[in-house]
């Protein structure tokens, strides 16, 4: 081949990339940018803290779910239609999003942006790995991976910058990115499935992990103010009991569940679930404790709380690449045991410095960045650890399942914040925000005792195993 045919044959596979990249970027946007809108959002449509928290928690909740299950079906019946469908159905949400009339009808339409990003997120991953030439593979998978990092650093900031004209904003501004990757992808991106997925996935079990999260999250959040006694906080336990055994029955019956429970006997993958789900508890709380004292105590603007929050973020990729070195002499599961006690001593510093009086530079950011170093040691590792000892055969869908983990320690850590922040009176808002921060670091140690647990009894991992759930 000529190198002339060669430049606009690669340019092409270039914009294939690009644009499965933007689309899986504004999906992972989506989870950190609507922090910073949180008090907008509240004033404008008259909502708690406690109805906030299920614009995040429904989301988090659905999309753990269903990536699963939904990307299998793309697997099975076409990858790029899925791709399109779920990236159609994300951006129309968002308008839904921007013009919701209450908080209710927010969350349904977040709900509906959730099962977009579910099915879009892992049809653009098998379509890069199908699109990518052979010897670029790992290069391209690490590229679309590093989207979700690139949300995590800016996502805050822009947030912030958007929130200054309208929460609206937050939302809308998935639509000319959504737009314009659906008319690319359709031109330029092939068609691609797996003719060995035959089998439809458990989409009962799915739906009952839902259920049994969802009821869970409904009886802690509200059971300060329907009381701990009431007939609708107990009938919750008692829904999220009954559907969690409604999962775990499906899952040992069906052929294609949810969670392979063969997969639970590797022990690397059992503890890196483990330990992803204790870890992004306190990951995802520790953003929106952040917003909400900056704006709520110290009377932060929107785009002020984003570029405070964005320093933590940074941090990220830069202890990433420190976590690459060590782990050529350290087992994987200390540095990622390190890498949690970072994050818990940076939480603790926070929480002793702090007070009601603004003071950014010596309080809030010192901790905030010990616990970015933490995140950059921590979290890369926990990916890639979890599919480390699979058969290459089963590392997509270890590495869906420890996405899943992270989504589920997600809405679990927000429903933590609001349930020990509360309504303080004027009086206890330190002490309130000083439980919340304690509670957090706690679960993170707890975090760290799991990790060493998760090196795995090999040092090779499948080539598309952490980027998957990245």
């Amino acid at each position: 081949m000529s190198d002339q045919t060669q430049v606009p044959e690669q340019r092409g596979r270039g914009i294939v990339l690009a644009v499965l990249s933007a689309a899986a970027f504004v999906a992972s946007l989506d989870l950190f940018i609507v922090n910073v809108a949180f008090e907008q959002i509240g004033a404008d449509l008259d909502a708690s803290l406690a109805d906030l928290s299920w614009v995040l928690n429904a989301y988090a909740i659905l999309y753990a779910a269903l990536l699963v299950p939904a990307g299998r079906l793309a697997d099975r019946y076409g990858r790029k239609g899925a791709f399109l469908a779920g990236l159609a159905l994300f951006t129309l949400a968002s308008v839904a999003c921007a013009a919701a009339p209450d908080v209710w009808t927010l969350v349904a339409a977040r709900a509906v942006q959730a099962l977009g990003a579910a099915v879009l997120t892992p049809a653009s991953l098998g379509l890069v790995v199908a699109a990518a030439p052979p010897e670029r593979r790992a290069a391209w998978i690490r590229t679309w991976a590093a989207t979700g990092a690139l949300a995590a650093a800016f996502g805050p900031a822009v947030g912030g910058v958007l929130v200054e004209a309208s929460w609206q904003w937050v939302f809308l501004v998935n639509v000319p990115i959504g737009l314009a990757a659906l008319v690319v992808a359709a031109l330029v991106v092939e068609p691609s499935r797996d003719d060995a997925a035959t089998r439809l996935p458990d989409l009962l079990g799915a739906a009952a992990l839902a259920i049994s999260v969802g009821a869970l999250t409904l009886a802690l959040v509200e059971g300060d103010p329907w009381g701990w006694g009431s007939a609708r906080v107990v009938g919750a336990f008692v829904v999220a009991a009954l559907a969690l055994v409604a999962f775990v029955a499906s899952s040992a019956r069906h052929a294609e569940p949810v969670i392979d429970p063969a997969l639970l006997r590797v022990p690397a993958f059992r503890w890196s679930n483990v330990t992803s789900l204790l870890f992004a508890a306190p990951f995802a709380a520790a953003l929106l404790v952040s917003v909400l004292w900056l704006q709520l105590v110290w009377g932060y603007s929107p785009i002020r709380t984003g570029l405070a929050i964005a320093p933590g973020p940074l941090m990220v990729p830069v202890f990433a690449a420190v976590a690459h070195r060590l782990t050529a002499r350290v087992p994987v599961g200390w540095v990622v045991a390190l890498g949690c006690v970072l994050f818990a001593a940076g939480t603790l510093l926070t929480a002793a410095s702090v007070t009601t009086e603004p003071a950014y530079a010596t309080t809030l950011m010192p901790g905030w960045l010990i616990g970015g170093a933490g995140v950059g040691l921590a979290l890369p590792n926990i990916l890639s650890s979890a599919t480390a000892d699979l058969p290459p055969s089963r590392a997509a869908t270890g590495s869906a399942v420890v996405a899943m983990t992270r989504q589920l320690g997600t809405a679990f850590g927000v429903t933590l914040v609001v349930v020990l922040l509360g309504t303080p009176a004027p009086g206890e808002v330190l002490d309130a925000f000083h439980r919340v921060w304690w509670a957090l670091a706690g679960v993170m140690l707890l975090a760290a005792v799991s990790a060493p647990l998760l090196t795995p009894g090999r040092r090779s991992a499948p080539a598309v195993a952490a980027p998957v759930a990245a």
